[in-house]
């Protein structure tokens, strides 16, 4: 049975792998805009640190008789968005790129807000906000990486994945939770 791709010539794989060789993980075959991948990966960066701003301080200033659950939940999810920015800050790094992380441009560049909330329960509403902000903005940064890219791809889908889970949490809290509190 044959492929219908011609099998790889070792030494044309050889000789590309030597050049460019401080590009590191970036092959020739690289079909990506590395400048607009790195780009949108800083956005996303951005995003997930205003992320783990916010969920640090609902962590600190939940109150109320319900707030100690959520409060630690509000905890875990921080530390899992600053998972997050690690790893998109290292993906960049990957791609030859620097991770911004100047915090006078940060807000600008989070599709995410940074709202504080006067209540537990607006709290938990503005973090639910965030996450469905984020995940309409990974499923569309996989959609323009389509197979170009495939390893910021899955990385990608693997963060999605959590961001998908965290609003699902955070929409049980908002509904469980009273209008009052």
């Amino acid at each position: 049975m044959h492929s219908k791709h011609a099998p790889t010539d070792i030494d044309a794989l050889r000789h590309d792998a030597l050049q460019h060789l401080e590009l590191g993980a970036v092959t020739t075959d690289y079909s990506a805009d590395r400048k607009a991948v790195i780009e949108r990966l800083n956005q996303a960066l951005a995003t997930e640190l205003v992320c783990v701003l916010r969920y640090r301080r609902h962590h600190f200033m939940a109150r109320g008789i319900h707030a100690r659950g959520v409060a630690a939940e509000f905890l875990v999810h921080s530390n899992e968005e600053q998972g997050h920015a690690d790893l998109l800050a290292a993906r960049i790094v990957q791609l030859g790129g620097e991770p911004d992380f100047d915090p006078d441009t940060l807000t600008r560049r989070s599709h995410a807000q940074y709202i504080a909330g006067s209540s537990l329960r607006d709290m938990i509403r503005e973090d639910l906000v965030a996450e469905r902000v984020a995940i309409h903005s990974y499923r569309e940064l996989v959609r323009y990486l389509g197979t170009d890219d495939p390893t910021t791809s899955d990385l990608i889908k693997t963060i999605l994945a959590v961001e998908e889970q965290h609003a699902n949490e955070l929409a049980d809290y908002l509904e469980d939770f009273p209008h009052s509190a």
